[in-house]
């Protein structure tokens, strides 16, 4: 019998380079407060949002992705053609058909890649960051390109203040390449079905979520799933410098925080809040929040971070990655 042959596989992977893109306009709480029954003052002690970004019709899924994917490329030091995969993390494309990955590779220039969308709700980078390394290390692509791009403003009720005030538009991006030092763990990921009525779509295909069901989840649950991530790349809490999980809520991110101190995380982990002034922004959250903290000198290459998503499904995923 014949023994098929297969793609040479890599050591390690790790992230190349990161990038992100928000809309221009900015919507304050005071803003907001103009349309719905709520102000200043409660937003910010509820979640803890002071700002966030909008789109508007120029504004999309696919013209985020491609803005934020190719600062991605760019601050890799590669060009399109270096790269052989793109993957969009979303679940806010107006049309399902044709799939954002093909769009945004063609726009930006990686020339018959593979490309697909995955829809894993906010803890979507975190999947395509999963895959995106298996691939690599299993010799399917040379580098890949992993985008979360949503545009929540088109699928919120701008008078729902139980979400409107906490959704917003954004993409970020980065490129996973092959690597002699393992930088990117592996995934602990998972879902909690029996939950999937805590968010979802209503008939009128607007957004909603139980928002104080959804609270107590994450600040219980999710803790564990970073610890398991932790354990799995072969570390301990007291070796991660850098927390940055899914930004919904800035009270589930401190009680993360907490939590993972009483684990033996340090006191001087550095922990993501870039909710404040961009709000949720869904798949993007993550690798916006770390492109952001790089740019801010909060973070630098080589620190050691921990990632983790959750979000609508109930889906979960989270790892440790070294900065680039």
């Amino acid at each position: 019998m014949s023994t098929l042959r297969l793609a040479p596989a890599v050591q390690g992977t790790r992230i190349l380079g990161l990038g992100s893109a928000q809309p221009e306009r900015v919507v304050t709480n005071d803003d907001l407060s103009q349309v719905m029954d709520t102000n200043d003052q409660w937003i910010r002690e509820r979640v803890g949002i002071v700002e966030r970004r909008f789109g508007d019709e120029k504004d999309t899924v696919v013209s985020m992705a491609v803005e934020a994917g190719s600062k991605a490329i760019a601050a890799a030091g590669l060009a399109p053609s270096d790269l052989d995969t793109v993957i969009v993390a979303n679940c806010t494309t107006k049309k399902p058909i044709p799939n954002a990955a093909a769009q945004v590779a063609e726009l930006i220039g990686i020339k018959a890649a593979g490309g697909f969308d995955l829809n894993a709700a906010c803890a979507g980078f975190c999947y395509g960051l999963g895959v995106a390394s298996d691939l690599v290390r299993a010799g399917s692509s040379r580098r890949a390109l992993i985008i979360g791009s949503e545009k929540l403003s088109d699928i919120v009720d701008p008078t729902d203040r139980s979400t409107a005030i906490i959704f917003a538009d954004a993409a970020g991006a980065a490129v996973v390449g092959p690597s002699d030092e393992p930088g990117i763990g592996p995934v602990a990921w998972g879902t909690a079905g029996d939950l999937v009525d805590m968010i979802g779509m209503t008939e009128s295909a607007h957004i909603f979520q139980e928002g104080q069901s959804v609270f107590r989840w994450a600040t219980t649950k999710i803790a564990p799933i970073a610890l398991r991530a932790i354990d799995l790349a072969g570390l301990k809490p007291s070796d991660i410098d850098v927390l940055i999980p899914h930004q919904a809520n800035l009270r589930i991110v401190e009680a993360i925080a907490k939590k993972l101190r009483k684990e033996g995380a340090r006191e001087d982990m550095v922990v993501a809040d870039d909710i404040v002034y961009s709000g949720n922004t869904s798949s993007a959250s993550i690798p916006m929040a770390m492109d952001h903290m790089r740019a801010a000198g909060q973070i630098h290459s080589g620190d050691v971070a921990l990632l983790v998503g959750f979000g609508a499904g109930l889906s979960y995923a989270g790892q440790v990655v070294v900065c680039p």
